[in-house]
Parts: structure tokens; C-alpha cells; sequence
């Protein structure tokens, strides 16, 4: 039974940190209006496998890493606001060369790594995964590297859960989307996406 309550502890952290809308929910929201569920779902694996890493941090009580991202705070904000802004810009980039390119397996693959990397370096992510963890306290994984791993597992389960679920509800009305909407889109997504790396390089000045 404990082990049971312990997955379910994973599902609902993961649940939890991925659902709020952010910069990774839009682009998921772009990428599966545009370029269809798989383009959406590459990029929610790769936030899901960025949680998964969080999670294995406290699953396995990796003090030393956790200790890192906190003090390396300044380069997070730095390298995740650069990759904002770059997605931002790229959105007002012509359409045709950004389609052919995500329906190939480097397209997807590009999806996947660029949204591991921003959700590694959001300060948001790591500040919600610190303040989750040490809320629900995780006794149960102590000195078991199988528990640890079960419910880093149950982190990155619950976190792929939402993205399938999200990629797969924007794909169903791709059909109904116009060009003119997605230009609006385009530009749209782009000034939230500047905004959102504009706003973590202010943040250092704060």
C-alpha cells in the first residue's frame, strides 16, 4: 500500500508541475495547432523528461545537484530567457521552412531537446519542484534506489499524461484552424514568448 501511495505521490507532482499554462503549454499549444500532434507531444515528452530529472534530484536525494541549480540561479535565468527570446523571434520566421523541417525525425528531435533545455533552465520549474517536494516530504525513497526510481518513473508519467492529453485536444481542432489564424498564432505566441524571456533576463536585475 505504501508503495502504491508513493506513485500516486509521483502522478500527482508531475500532474501538478506540468499542468499551469507557461511558455512550454504554448508552444505545445503552437506546435499541435500548426504542425500536428506529434510536433505537440515531442515537445511535452521533453518537458515530462526534464520533470523526470527533477524528480530523480529528490527522488534519490541528490542534495549536491539540487545545490547547484539554486546557486547557478543568474546562468538559468540567463540561457533559459536566450531560448525564449529565440523561439520567440523564430515564430515571425516564414512558415514553410519550419514545416518542412518538424515533420522529419530532426524536427521532432529539435522539438524534443529545445523544450528539455527551457524547462531544465526555468527558475520557475525548479522553484515549483523544491517548494512541491518539500511540502510533501519523500521519507519513502530513502535508502531505496527501487522506490526512487519508481517514482521518478510516476513523476515523468504523470507529467506525460497532461501533454498527451493536451497535444492530443489541440490536434482535434487543427483541421478547423485557418491560415489567417495561424499567422495570428504565429504572431501572438511569439510577443508571449519574447515577453516570457525578456521577463526572466529582467528578473536578474530585480
Amino acid at each position: 500500500m505504501a508503495d502504491f501511495f508513493l506513485l500516486l505521490k509521483g502522478l500527482l507532482i508531475g500532474l501538478s508541475i506540468a499542468a499551469p499554462v507557461g511558455p512550454i503549454g504554448l508552444l505545445c499549444i503552437k506546435r499541435s495547432l500548426k504542425d500536428g500532434m506529434a510536433a505537440g507531444l515531442a515537445t511535452g515528452l521533453g518537458a515530462a523528461t526534464a520533470d523526470g530529472f527533477y524528480g530523480a534530484v529528490a527522488g534519490f536525494g541528490l542534495a549536491s545537484i539540487s545545490g547547484f541549480l539554486m546557486a547557478e540561479q543568474t546562468l538559468l535565468r540567463l540561457a533559459g530567457g536566450f531560448v525564449l527570446i529565440w523561439l520567440g523571434i523564430s515564430s515571425f520566421r516564414k512558415r514553410a521552412v519550419a514545416e518542412k523541417a518538424i515533420k522529419d525525425g530532426r524536427g521532432l528531435l529539435t522539438a524534443y531537446a529545445t523544450t528539455v533545455f527551457l524547462t531544465l533552465t526555468n527558475p520557475s520549474t525548479i522553484i515549483s519542484f523544491i517548494a512541491v517536494f518539500a511540502s510533501v516530504g519523500l521519507t519513502e525513497t530513502a535508502g531505496s534506489y527501487a522506490k526512487a526510481a519508481s517514482f521518478v518513473a510516476a513523476v515523468f508519467t504523470g507529467s506525460a499524461l497532461w501533454w498527451v492529453v493536451l497535444s492530443g485536444a489541440v490536434s482535434l481542432v487543427r483541421t478547423r484552424v485557418t491560415p489567417k489564424t495561424i499567422r495570428w498564432i504565429d504572431g501572438a505566441s511569439g510577443l508571449v514568448l519574447l515577453g516570457f524571456g525578456v521577463s526572466a533576463w529582467a528578473s536578474l536585475l530585480a
